[in-house]
């Protein structure tokens, strides 16, 4: 598909073409997401204005029977009873079109959200790892199942109410011109009355006052949210009263710009209530029409289908103000879920051979993550069979994205990355995390059963092959002190600590079996009791594989076969612990600066050093 171009006028997208009426040359965000159903939405814009025209055929028929029943003379009871038939024919046509409109969109809608929520799903299985870091799950929860909610009025009301406002009334100014083209141009100066107030309503700045709406509704909610997530801290200080000072100061600056921007739109706004209401037609028809019977430019029951049909004109305007907003939120949606959509994806290539070995090599790699300043600046590395490879480094240094680089969190802007002489972009996605897994201290558990979660690179393992895994990694006995067991579902009844997460992380990594593994150092921010679980855990998992360890804490890697110091993405030093300590260089003065601070090595269960 081509890039979406936003339009201010893509939330009034033509679902016959896909584009907002400010674009010509690309299709519109919502064009775009349409384009699957485009076709049954225009059948059901065709079935409204069907439906629409049949239901103005009862009115007609009520005003005309209503001009034979009072006419002088006898009444012509034939035509009566052919307008009567005829207006009972257009209730049944108006409610067989109707119904058809109505099982047209919703059963669109239901196969648009469907296949939508598909796409979306199959795209973000496509994703680079790395882009779910800058996101959190609520993001791409709001874009997966909240925005796509937002389209169904689209699909299922918005097009269709559109068509039913412009037919209505249409189809009404052509009766009403028949009958008087006099009480016609009466009848619709309400309409232009009102459509005049609208319009200086939306023109006095409103572009301007919406970004400044959001941009103060903005402040409120960072407010209110670092108000909710600081609570704990700002308690224990004493603070409390001056960050809810903070909210209730951004609070009542919103109330005062809301207010102000409103009370300079209530006159007109109820002015344009009052001109475009039924009721306001209905009394200029009537003034009207006695105005034309006392001159003798019209007869009484001339005037009978202008109070009939008058309504017509201005209750359709009502409808598009109150869908508007509705139109608004669907355009805001379209433009997120295209966005994630357009999201770029790692390019899954075939051919490349099965790699020989788990030998990685890191050749020349650089990367960036805003295209402009590099993260890594050219890094030649080697990870041996079966060897320990420890990244160390001043924060920022790069050691976390060259460990993210191996599992394809993201792909290099330069250089390659090689398992057993294959580069791993011609890997299958598949057959990479056979061969690579990865233990963060990010521990994200899946609202599903612990079995499950453990179970996620294996889905096919056994009970026996799960609870293995399980007591490797020193989580068994909590996990059947849960209320169901291995059957807890995480975040339910199984409320795990970060620690017992981490564990549960662990039993994946152990159970999936991967030759290579990134260890982003799992004890970090542990305390010492679930700290020495973990390095128990850790140690039935590293035994035998190749290891890319990122240490946070010196004294854990001391025994590594290879320290790559890392400073302003690149590799500033390499060798052995002790052959480090002698060159008196980065890596040396990081050392003393922790030996001064650490506190007592952590001793494992069975009393070794880990």
């Amino acid at each position: 598909m081509t890039g979406a171009v936003e339009t201010t006028n893509a939330d009034m997208a033509d679902p016959a073409t896909g584009t907002g009426t400010g674009t010509k040359h690309a299709p519109s965000p919502i064009g775009r997401l349409l384009a699957p159903v485009r076709g049954t939405l225009i059948l059901a814009c065709v079935f409204q204005a069907l439906s629409s025209a049949a239901g103005v055929v009862p009115f007609i028929a009520v005003a005309e029977l209503g001009r034979v029943l009072l006419a002088d003379g006898p009444m012509d009871a034939t035509r009566a009873w052919t307008i009567a038939w005829v207006g009972a024919g257009a209730l049944v046509v108006r409610l067989v079109f109707m119904m058809a409109t109505g099982c047209l969109t919703h059963l669109a809608d239901v196969d648009f959200q469907l296949d939508l929520r598909r796409r979306m799903a199959a795209h973000l299985g496509r994703v680079p790892l790395g882009w779910f870091t800058d996101r959190n799950a609520g993001q791409v929860k709001k874009a997966l199942q909240d925005d796509v909610t937002a389209l169904h009025h689209l699909v299922g009301h918005a097009y269709t109410n559109l068509v039913s406002a412009a037919v209505t009334p249409v189809v009404a100014l052509a009766y009403l011109l028949w009958v008087d083209w006099r009480l016609t141009i009466v009848t619709i100066v309400p309409l232009a009355l009102g459509m005049g107030l609208l319009y200086g309503l939306q023109m006095r700045g409103y572009g301007e006052k919406i970004a400044a709406y959001n941009t103060a509704l903005g402040r409120v909610n960072a407010a209110s949210v670092e108000f909710v997530q600081g609570i704990a801290v700002v308690k224990t200080f004493g603070q409390t009263h001056k960050a809810y000072g903070r909210f209730l100061e951004e609070t009542g600056r919103f109330v005062a710009y809301f207010w102000e921007w409103v009370r300079g739109l209530l006159r007109l706004s109820a002015a344009s209530e009052v001109v475009l209401s039924p009721l306001f037609s209905l009394v200029v028809v009537l003034a009207a029409g006695t105005w034309f019977v006392a001159e003798g430019w019209a007869s009484p029951v001339d005037v009978l289908p202008f109070a009939v049909l008058g309504l017509a004109f201005t209750a359709p305007f009502l409808i598009i103000g109150y869908t508007q907003n509705d139109l608004m939120m669907a355009k805001q949606a379209a433009e997120r879920v295209v966005a994630l959509l357009d999201t770029e994806v790692l390019e899954e290539r075939t051919g490349g051979g099965a790699p020989t070995g788990t030998r990685v090599v890191y050749e020349a790699v650089r990367f960036s993550y805003d295209g402009r300043t590099d993260a890594l600046a050219g890094i030649d590395l080697v990870l041996e069979p079966g060897s320990v490879t420890a990244l160390v480094g001043p924060s920022g240094s790069g050691k976390s994205t060259v460990a993210k680089l191996l599992p394809r969190f993201w792909d290099p802007a330069a250089g390659r990355i090689t398992l057993g002489g294959v580069p791993i972009r011609d890997l299958p996605t598949a057959e990479l995390y056979r061969r690579i897994g990865f233990v963060f201290q990010d521990v994200q558990l899946l609202r599903s059963s612990i079995r499950d979660n453990i179970a996620l690179g294996r889905p096919d393992a056994s009970p026996d092959a799960v609870a293995a895994a399980a007591r490797a990694a020193q989580i068994h006995d909590r996990i059947i002190a849960l209320p169901r067991g291995y059957d807890s579902v995480a975040g339910e009844d199984a409320r795990l600590s970060g620690g017992e997460a981490q564990r549960v992380s662990i039993a994946r990594a152990i159970l999936a079996d991967a030759p290579i593994l990134v260890l982003d150092e799992a004890t970090a921010f542990a305390d010492p009791e679930s700290e020495a679980a973990i390095q128990d855990a850790l140690s039935t998992l590293v035994a035998g594989r190749t290891l890319l360890v990122i240490a946070h804490r010196l004294h854990t890697i001391v025994n590594a076969d290879q320290i790559c110091v890392l400073d302003q993405g690149r590799i500033v030093e390499r060798g052995r612990h002790g052959d480090l300590l002698d060159q008196g260089g980065l890596y040396a003065r990081m050392w003393a600066a922790a030996t001064q601070s650490r506190d007592p090595v952590p001793q494992t269960s069975d009393g070794a050093t880990p």
